[in-house]
């Protein structure tokens, strides 16, 4: 992964403002257009959050146009090579690391060669900021672009400005050709999306290639409202587009987030100990559990993980975006899984139901579910504790259904007849309460209370 410095001309910031003709001083401003539709494309396919931008894809090839990767030099710009000029052994396009020789104000010499030197004129020189003009000493290094291998005095014509630029062209393809990540700053942005400096290059990152958390943050009736507030973010990119022809670099937030997180997901389940816990974030609920980021990538809680209380659906507890602990109950690198628990990072209400309650005893519980074969229901004074009364348990006659005995909601006293530790299960029955055979019990229970 790698990081840029900022751009060598420092005085041609991004503008907020309409596109004006681009000249030799001006032409590394970006645009800044009236707004036009776009449509994003997420890599998510559950991600709800993203705001419907309103520009069509079949756009973004003209507003990559607007922007304009590198400077454009027209014919004034280019020399006419001499045709008696002797063979200096170098040619238009060639990049090459000099040694200046001599200043003055209208030119530099720089030694290109062991008996070549080549000359920056006064125009190029115009292009230069300041400080890149300074740096301009006799006997410093600089990279220069052979304009054309032989002027009207037989010395070859060189540029700094297109050294750089040129020299940041072939980083972008050595970085296309990698599949290299990119990590660069938003500079500008125009009608279909933003611009995010290479060197003194400027990429273009369509709507549809923005990552959904930052589109999420896109609103407004204007590209001014959507993307002005990202302008100076941190971005990292792809690049997944290059055609020096008609001056395009495209790039890809989206892809890079998604090689991104594969690449915090590999190393994660790599580190990842069962038993170890993590603060996470809820990113999406489903019916049979949620996931949670924990740094990188997503495990599941499942249903049954989320809480010791009873749940129909995730939703009952957990939201998107709410902050929770998880604790790691299973790692799979070979299917990429990773299995998280809510409830184990809570406490275990049945060490509870273990010391404090017997077979026999006498409880308060609420109806809370009601099946064929039972009723569930839930203990007053432990909520998050659920027992069974099984149909057999409802009553002294025979009951078709336990609809006939109770209803959901109803608080009734019930006598616990089975705790299963192992299984976590609570027997309960409603016939027995009233039962001689507890009376021994009931006596020694309501003894101890008075006491």
């Amino acid at each position: 992964m790698d990081s840029r410095h900022e751009p060598v001309n420092e005085e041609a910031e991004e503008q907020s403002s309409s596109p004006q003709p681009e000249t030799a001083l001006t032409s590394q401003s970006s645009l800044v257009e009236e707004e036009a539709p776009s449509t994003p494309v997420s890599d998510h396919p559950t991600d709800n959050n993203a705001v419907a931008l309103e520009t069509p894809a079949e756009h973004e090839d003209v507003y990559a146009e607007e922007v304009g990767a590198g400077d454009h030099h027209d014919t004034a710009d280019e020399v006419v090579e001499s045709p008696h000029a002797p063979d200096t052994g170098v040619k238009r396009g060639d990049l090459i690391e000099g040694t200046i020789l001599k200043t003055t104000p209208t030119e530099v010499t720089v030694e290109i060669g062991a008996t070549v030197e080549g000359v920056i004129n006064s125009r190029e020189l115009e292009r230069l900021t300041t400080s890149t003009i300074q740096t301009l000493q006799e006997g410093a290094k600089v990279l220069v672009f052979v304009v054309a291998a032989a002027g009207p005095d037989g010395r070859p014509v060189l540029s700094i400005s297109r050294a750089l630029e040129e020299s940041d062209w072939r980083e972008a393809e050595e970085y296309f050709q990698s599949k290299a990540l990119y990590e660069g700053r938003v500079s500008g942005y125009n009608k279909g999306g933003l611009i995010v400096r290479f060197g003194r290059l400027r990429g273009f990152v369509p709507a549809s290639q923005i990552s959904p958390e930052r589109r999420t943050r896109a609103t407004g009736e204007n590209p001014e409202e959507r993307w002005g507030g990202m302008v100076s973010e941190t971005i990292m990119v792809k690049v997944v587009e290059i055609k020096r022809a008609r001056n395009r670099l495209i790039l890809s937030e989206v892809a890079a987030t998604r090689e991104s997180r594969d690449e915090k997901k590999r190393r994660l389940l790599e580190e990842l100990k069962v038993g170890e816990r993590r603060k996470g974030k809820v990113t999406s609920v489903a019916d049979f559990g949620a996931f949670v980021d924990i740094g990188g990538a997503d495990g599941l809680v499942h249903l049954t993980e989320i809480s010791w209380k009873h749940l129909t659906h995730p939703s009952e507890l957990l939201a998107v975006g709410q902050e929770v602990e998880v604790e790691v109950i299973s790692v799979d690198p070979s299917s990429r899984r990773i299995g998280l628990s809510i409830r184990r990072t809570e406490r275990d209400p049945w060490a509870e139901v273990q010391s404090q309650y017997v077979v026999g005893q006498l409880i308060q519980a609420t109806i809370t579910k009601l099946t064929k074969f039972g009723a569930f229901a839930r203990l007053v004074d432990h909520p998050e504790i659920e027992g069974l009364i099984h149909i057999s348990e409802l009553s002294e006659h025979r009951v078709r259904h336990p609809r006939e005995v109770v209803s959901k909601g109803d608080v009734l006293t019930l006598r616990i007849v089975k705790i299963d530790h192992d299984q976590r299960r609570l027997g309960l029955s409603l016939k027995k309460v009233d039962s001689p055979e507890y009376l021994d019990l009931d006596w020694k229970m309501a003894d101890s209370n008075l006491k």
